[in-house]
């Protein structure tokens, strides 16, 4: 909360945005409380449901949603709240997998009964949600599935396979975008989505991009950079670098970490995360029951892949998406659902039945 306040202080299109940040935690520890006095199995027994609703929210977005940066992916709710259902998606998606991996009971998973329905399943809100545009989240679908998929015992020749295809795949898109450079930036201009080229071209060309392409992730290293190994100060980051930058209240809210607060500053956020990563898969070894396992994996998946997407993209490693900070960006839903995550996990481990039980 303070850091999205000095990262929008002295701007009034973002004022009291730290105050909605603090109501949205407070909702969001009620939603966690909630998730841990009801049993998660029981929801676990209506995944099939639990996912049409999610598929069902992501085609109405499509049709009644708000255009908002280009992307219809929002509701747009009583006094301008706003509601992503492809950040409530990761979680049914989550719930959905983790269902049918427990069907195998620890076995190898087979490819005709068990990846081919996965695959379908992920397919269909991954195509929904890149038709809005939103990229990064359909990335994070993909990682979880993944990430569930390499604990749910998938066998060793299914994964050379995947990692041969996925490999050849990136090597001929990389190819094609290279070739067919011209076309593919007339097309995407032609239909509103230039920044889509603009974000893919500066991270495979770096050297041949625009100014204006490279501009958002210069400025950003140049302000992570500025604050050293203690940073700046709270509330006396550089705005000369910081207001170039587009919503450091949300997206690109480490570099204002990193700004303030140095390299110090950011290796203890990096620690909190790790210890927070490290109990889930303590509670995910502890648990008795293969549903709630897998259900960890899935969300221990998105929270590494999206902090590691978020601070990589803000210091050139990774190319620039719509990817959140969680736990820390300024969002009602995705802060929201990363606590109703959190609470999900809090209910894996108070509502374990017992070995005999299990067996």
């Amino acid at each position: 909360m303070l850091v999205v306040r000095s990262a929008t202080y002295g701007n009034p299109d973002y004022a009291n945005y730290d105050l909605k940040q603090l109501i949205f935690y407070l909702a969001g520890f009620v939603v966690a409380i909630v998730a841990v006095l009801f049993d998660y199995r029981f929801f676990m027994k209506y995944w099939y449901l639990l996912y049409i609703v999610g598929i069902a929210l992501l085609v109405l977005v499509l049709f009644l949603g708000a255009e908002i940066n280009g992307a219809r992916s929002w509701f747009r709710l009583q006094d301008g709240i706003l509601f992503q259902p492809a950040e409530f998606m990761k979680l049914l998606l989550i719930m959905t997998v983790a269902a049918i991996l427990a069907r195998r009971e620890g076995d190898p998973l087979s490819f005709k009964s068990d990846l081919l329905p996965i695959a379908a399943i992920s397919l269909i809100p991954f195509a929904l949600v890149m038709v809005q545009p939103d990229l990064g989240n359909a990335i994070i679908y993909v990682v979880i599935v993944l990430g569930m998929l390499w604990i749910g015992r998938v066998k060793y020749w299914h994964v050379l396979t995947g990692v041969a295809l996925m490999v050849g795949g990136l090597i001929l898109a990389v190819s094609l975008f290279n070739t067919y450079n011209e076309e593919i930036k007339d097309f995407l201009s032609d239909r509103g989505k230039y920044h889509w080229y603009e974000r893919i071209n500066t991270y495979i060309n770096p050297e041949t991009a625009s100014d204006d392409a490279k501009h958002q992730s210069e400025k950003s290293l140049i302000a992570i950079g500025s604050g050293g190994l203690t940073g700046d100060g709270y509330m006396k980051g550089d705005m000369k670098n910081r207001r170039f930058i587009p919503y450091p209240y949300s997206d690109s809210i480490f570099v204002v970490i990193g700004e303030e607060f140095g390299f110090q500053g950011g290796a203890l956020l990096l620690l909190l995360y790790f210890l927070l990563i490290y109990r889930m898969i303590m509670i995910a070894f502890q648990c008795t029951d293969l549903k709630g396992s897998y259900i960890i994996v899935g969300i221990v998946s998105m929270f590494v892949f999206q902090i590691f997407e978020n601070i990589g993209m803000m210091i050139g490693l990774m190319p620039i998406t719509g990817i959140t900070l969680p736990f820390i960006s300024y969002g009602g839903t995705s802060l929201l659902i990363n606590m109703l995550c959190i609470g999900l996990v809090f209910s894996i481990r108070a509502h374990q039945p017992d070995p005999e039980q299990t067996a």
